[in-house]
């Protein structure tokens, strides 16, 4: 009897094809994948520290400064020295990057149907509460120590 797939796997693939798919609708645009995810936290995070956003994009935060010296080269994104502390800096988006968030939504949107054809909307909710309570798990466990209840010998 074949067995059913893993579903670590499968949740893998998934993310992975809707990246993918993303990508390809958003190519024309001369963005990374890592640019547009700035793009995305910004518009919601105006006037972030500049380390807090590294902490939530959950990159490096030299990472992070590399791909924001090429954002604000292209005029999409604006660094503002903190007035309380001259070592931060807050981000900003520039009016140029307002028309790619919304090019971004969009793609977004389109993307979302098309990984949702065939299913209710009904069915997408129960996905979605299903998949935010797996990662509550996992962020829960994630604070625990890991056990090994077996001994491996090699």
């Amino acid at each position: 009897m074949p067995s059913s797939p893993n579903i670590s796997f499968v949740l893998h693939d998934v993310a992975r094809l809707l990246r993918k798919r993303f990508e390809q609708r958003s190519r024309a645009f001369g963005l990374t994948r890592a640019q547009w995810q700035v793009l995305a936290y910004l518009s919601v995070h105006e006037g972030i520290y500049q380390n807090r956003l590294a902490d939530l994009i959950e990159i490096m935060p030299i990472t992070l400064a590399r791909l924001l010296d090429k954002m604000e080269a292209r005029g999409f994104v604006e660094r503002r020295p903190d007035p309380t502390d001259r070592r931060a800096w807050l981000l900003y988006l520039t009016p140029q990057a307002r028309p790619l968030i919304e090019v971004m939504r969009s793609n977004g949107r389109k993307t979302r149907d098309e990984a949702f054809a065939g299913l209710s909307a009904d069915a997408q909710q129960q996905l979605l509460q299903t998949l935010c309570l797996i990662k509550s798990n996992l962020l829960e466990a994630c604070t625990q120590p890991a056990v090994d209840r077996e001994k491996v010998h090699v």
